[in-house]
């Protein structure tokens, strides 16, 4: 993979750019250091301790010199260690004590409040020692943390140091000529592959020769390879790649009682074993050694090495003008990152690039790493990027002259809390600004969008707990609430999970009240005022507007929203902003799993809001659905503000429905007085010609929907009047109700309905008899009487108009339409069928009522209740000439005389009527063959037309003959068959049967022989004993001759 030309340096320039103008307001001669913040997006490194060389008096003269080398080991949580080499050869040792740094929110306030901080008021690094390594320059130190070790590369030698430069330096028996060393560093889930397979024990290693051989680095070359027969690296042990000449040599530094060596001429024990040699590589200036592999980097590029096989692959091919190669181990995330001039790319343990290139505002001197971020320095200047975003998350400048080239050095083991920065004659000990004060520090600032990223990518790296997501969405939101900004304070309230819904019940009502003690004492981090009602925080808010306005005008920058200072909201404006988002937040809350209590103030509150607004609608539909407001605390709310339909609703939705419908009667007769608006009169008004219920009928319609579930009796005939006054339907619904548990009793209802108001009474009693089944006398004698009434009044009411339009019309053309309109009349025929169907009513009490009028329909009926044959069939044949109907009834009657005395009728009708002679033959026609020919004739009128009854007459007395004829064919028939069934019977009694001394009775099995015996018609033979006992019915093989009857061939008449 070649990168010949990465980026144009322009573009390379403008990525991630941060201000690169330096401060040198000060020189090196100053006795202060001063280092300033670029406008730093959050904190994330403070300086906690510094050292300079000029004022340690302790120091000898031949210490005094540049620094050229750091590296930082945490040996306990009560001691940081730094360790400086300088260019004189000597090693610094300095100490700090991680628990007495300054406070964290002492600097921030120092950072905070001037543009640079003073460095020396920071802890000075205590300084414990030196010691003197070489003549030349330290290049670099190394912490083995498995061994207690430093590893020291100075003038082309290895030293291992005690970590408190104690004990002597002892020097490693390598040849000369080292340029680089990489210590092996291993992941946690990574499994580095064993160097080597066939170790050899321990035991063998105390040959001298071969300890002095495995010091030598002597052994056996294979594919330019060198490699030892000995055993792998141990647990426990340091194992570090070193770059010598043109030559890559692995070897292990093992601790003093791992050796094995038991002579007295070890000076301090430690003893390093030659595990492989990787030949040809030459020019090595930097190096990595992760797992398996061994990325280092010349003038020429990039390569990987396998510390397995040894074989190598490019990585990336450096431009012959490019800047020297730097690699820098990313520990935590256990990759490597390359710089290609300014830009560094991130690869893994086998050279793949992941994730984006991180782009540096120059070639930095030296790089380092703190969790998630990689920082880099160069003249006087630290910048601090993060590496996923690539942004420049910090950048300190340190204004000094003189400072290049600076070091930085990180702890690789640890927590990585300390950063050590450098130049050539001072250092800065940095502590890394816990995850907590970064997010309260941004909240200060009030960057609540960065704050939120922060935590969020802090919950993706699994530094912060998705609680602590939601609670600093909680913090926000109150920020915010305070801020006036309610719409963005409400969405991050809905984004936390442990936010509750009672935090802001002190924003909405003033304490001390009925749910002080359900809100949690949570103060957060302080970062906001104590809860106070919302129409406070509005006018604490705009004072605060009003001052930054103020400060504005005055010269002054605050931190307050640009547009509230270009354009002031008004009081009214943020209050009911405030209150629809809070009505939103709780709207929310009503579906989550609350306690009671909660669940009780959250809908209470909610209608306080409501109200607030006047938003009826809303108000109207919580009261009326499933809600837990608190009645007590809304009552007189609701009444005062003259709500009370809300009100009514309310009291509904909690039981109290005698409240509820006292609410609505009032309503109901008030509506039309003006205390109220009246829809319907508002859209009269309008003329828009759409329907609108009027305020009484919707006052109707809801109390009758409480009434129709109410089993109190007194209570629903209490308001059973004014529901009759305003919608009969309605008032039906309610007395008909099948909802209610208990039904009510019919009398006490009859009692209370208004006779006026017939039809309520005729629809209760109709549902009373038809669908309750009700067999009460009195009720179906009352339903009859009163249809009966409302019947005779539709009749008078059609002979008031006949007789108005009596001049217009003859006589019977207004009778016939008269008497059609009454029997159209819906009341009639509901009396009709009720008077049929119905037999527990008192016909007579009915009769007495209709007994003047002209109901002769309704009087048959009730005769014949009566059983008076004679008036009906006067009244069907002679009042309503219905000839069909009085020879039905007839028929019902099913005796041949009811005819006859219809025909009497017919042919005399009396009352001065003319004899109906073609309803008379008709009849003779339809039944004349049922009646006798005799007294037909003898009751035929001699004014009779012969033409009319000749034909029928002459029709019965064939008919009569026809049927004599039938008769005498009839009986004869039957006197054969009587005489050949005699036949029958004489022939099978007359049957012989023979009985000898071997027949035995087929019941007991006995001889018969003389003794008395019996045949049944199947031919079975039993004796006299046992016939007694069986009986002359039942045969002994179980047949029934009476239940199951024989019919033999001969019996059978065939003529």
């Amino acid at each position: 993979m070649s990168l010949e030309n990465p980026l144009p340096l322009a573009v390379s320039r403008g990525l991630g750019e941060v201000s690169t103008s330096f401060s040198s307001r000060s020189s090196f001669s100053s006795s202060t250091a001063k280092f300033e913040t670029k406008a730093p997006a959050r904190t994330v490194l403070e300086a906690v301790a510094e050292f300079e060389l000029p004022k340690i008096s302790a120091l000898p003269p031949s210490v005094r010199s540049s620094f050229r080398s750091l590296a930082v080991s945490t040996v306990s949580d009560s001691q940081t260690l730094v360790y400086i080499g300088t260019h004189g050869g000597k090693i610094i040792l300095l100490s700090l004590d991680p628990s007495s740094v300054v406070d964290t929110n002492s600097s921030y306030s120092t950072v905070e409040n001037q543009t640079g901080f003073e460095a020396s008021s920071s802890k000075k690094l205590t300084y414990m020692r030196s010691l003197s390594v070489s003549d030349c320059s330290v290049d670099s130190i190394h912490e083995c943390v498995e061994i207690g070790k430093i590893l020291v590369l100075s003038d082309g030698f290895l030293f291992l140091l005690d970590l408190h430069l104690l004990q002597p330096i002892r020097r490693l028996n390598f040849p000369r000529g080292t340029t680089v060393v990489a210590r092996r560093l291993r992941g946690s889930e990574s499994t580095s592959s064993d160097l080597l397979g066939d170790g050899v024990p321990w035991s063998e290693l105390s040959i001298p020769g071969q300890r002095f051989l495995q010091k030598l680095g002597g052994g056996i070359r294979a594919n330019s390879m060198k490699h030892r027969d000995y055993e792998s690296p141990r647990e426990g042990n340091c194992v570090v790649a070193v770059a010598v000449g043109k030559r890559l040599v692995l070897i292990e530094l093992l601790l003093p009682d791992r050796t094995g060596r038991t002579d007295s001429g070890a000076d301090s024990g430690e003893i390093f074993i030659v595990l492989k040699e990787i030949q040809g590589v030459g020019g090595v200036t930097t190096m990595v050694w992760l797992d398996d592999s061994i990325i280092v980097g010349t003038v020429n590029g990039y390569t990987l090495f396998s510390c397995v096989t040894g074989q190598s692959s490019p990585l990336f091919s450096l431009p012959d003008t490019s800047s020297p190669p730097c690699l820098k181990p990313l520990v935590k995330d256990h990759n490597v990152l390359l710089f290609v001039d300014n830009v560094g790319i991130i690869v893994n343990a086998v050279g793949q690039p992941v994730g984006g290139s991180l782009i540096f505002r120059y070639v930095p001197d030296s790089v380092g790493e703190m969790s998630s971020y990689v920082i880099v320095v160069k003249d006087g200047s630290m910048d601090l990027y993060h590496k996923k975003t690539s942004l420049c998350i910090q950048s300190l400048h340190f204004a000094m002259e003189g400072v290049s080239p600076c070091i930085v050095a990180n702890e690789e083991s640890g927590n990585g809390e300390f950063v050590v920065f450098a130049t050539p004659a001072k250092a800065f000990c940095f502590r890394k600004v816990s995850s907590e004060d970064q997010i309260k520090d941004l909240l200060r600032k009030k960057n609540f969008k960065e704050a939120i990223s922060l935590v969020e990518e802090l919950e993706c790296e699994g530094e912060l707990t998705k609680e602590m997501l939601s609670f600093v969405h909680a913090q926000v939101g109150f920020l915010l609430l305070f801020d006036l900004h309610f719409e963005e304070a409400v969405n991050h309230f809905l984004q936390s999970e442990t936010m509750e819904p009672s935090e802001i019940f002190p924003f909405i009502m003033r304490d001390p009240n009925r749910w002080s003690l359900l809100v949690p004492k949570k103060r957060y981090w302080g970062l906001h005022p104590p809860p106070l009602p919302l129409e406070n925080v509005v006018e604490d808010g705009l004072m605060t507007i009003q001052r930054a306005v103020f400060l504005r005008k005055a010269g002054v920058e605050t931190a307050s929203n640009e547009g509230f200072l270009l354009n002031p909201p008004s009081t009214s404006e943020l209050l009911e902003s405030a209150i629809q988002n809070m009505i939103r937040y709780l709207r929310v809350c009503r579906d989550k799993d609350l306690a009671l209590q909660v669940r009780e103030g959250v809908d209470t509150l909610l209608m306080y809001l409501y109200r607030a607004l006047n938003l009826v609608d809303d108000m109207e539909q919580l009261a009326s659905s499933e809600n837990n407001c608190v009645v007590e605390e809304l009552e007189s709310l609701l009444d005062d503000s003259g709500h009370l339909r809300t009100l009514a609703f309310l009291y509904a939705s909690k039981g109290l429905s005698s409240k509820a419908l006292a609410i609505w009667r009032i309503l109901a007769k008030n509506y039309s007085s003006g205390l109220w608006k009246d829809p319907a009169v508002e859209q009269s008004n309008q003329d828009t010609g759409a329907s609108v219920i009027s305020g009484k009928e919707t006052a109707a319609i809801e109390a009758s929907k409480l009434l129709e579930e109410l089993s109190d009796q007194d209570t629903v005939l209490q308001h059973l009047g004014w529901i009759m006054d305003v919608d009969q339907e309605l008032a039906v619904r309610v007395l008909t109700s099948e909802k209610r548990a208990h039904q009510l009793s019919p009398d006490e209802v009859v009692s209370a309905i208004d006779p006026k108001k017939v039809e309520i009474l005729q629809r209760y009693l109709r549902w009373l008899i038809e669908e309750q089944d009700s067999d009460g006398t009195q009720f179906h004698t009352l339903y009859a009487l009163s249809l009966a009434k409302s019947t005779l009044e539709v009749v008078e009411m059609e002979s008031s108009y006949r007789t108005t339009v009596a001049g217009k019309f003859e006589e019977a053309n207004t009778s016939d339409a008269e008497n059609v309109t009454i029997l159209q009349s819906p009341v009639r025929e509901r009396l009709q069928q009720f008077l049929q169907s119905s037999d527990l009513y008192d016909p007579e009490e009915v009769l007495d009522l209709i007994e003047g009028s002209e109901l002769w329909l309704e009087k048959a009926i009730l005769y014949r209740k009566l059983g008076q044959e004679t008036l009906v069939l006067q009244i069907l044949a002679l009042k309503l000439e219905d000839s069909e109907a009085a020879e039905q009834y007839c028929a019902e009657i099913g005796r041949p005389d009811a005819y006859m005395q219809l025909l009497d009728m017919y042919l005399d009708p009396q009352d001065g009527k003319e004899p109906m002679f073609k309803a008379a033959v008709r009849l003779l026609h339809n039944h004349g063959g049922s009646l006798d020919p005799l007294q037909v004739l003898e009751t035929l009128s001699p004014d009779m037309p012969l033409q009319l009854a000749s034909d029928t007459i002459l029709r019965m007395l064939k008919a009569r003959l026809h049927h004599h004829r039938q008769g005498q064919i009839a009986h004869f028939l039957s006197r054969v068959i009587n005489i050949d069934t005699k036949l029958a019977r004489l022939e099978e009694r007359s049957r012989n049967v023979q009985i000898n001394d071997e027949s035995l009775c087929d019941s007991c099995h006995a001889r018969l022989g003389t003794k008395l015996f019996a045949m049944y018609p199947d031919d079975s033979i039993v004796c006299y004993k046992c016939f007694r006992r069986q009986g002359d019915s039942v045969s002994v093989t179980g047949r029934n001759f009476k239940r199951e009857i024989i019919i033999k061939p001969g019996w059978l008449v065939d003529r």
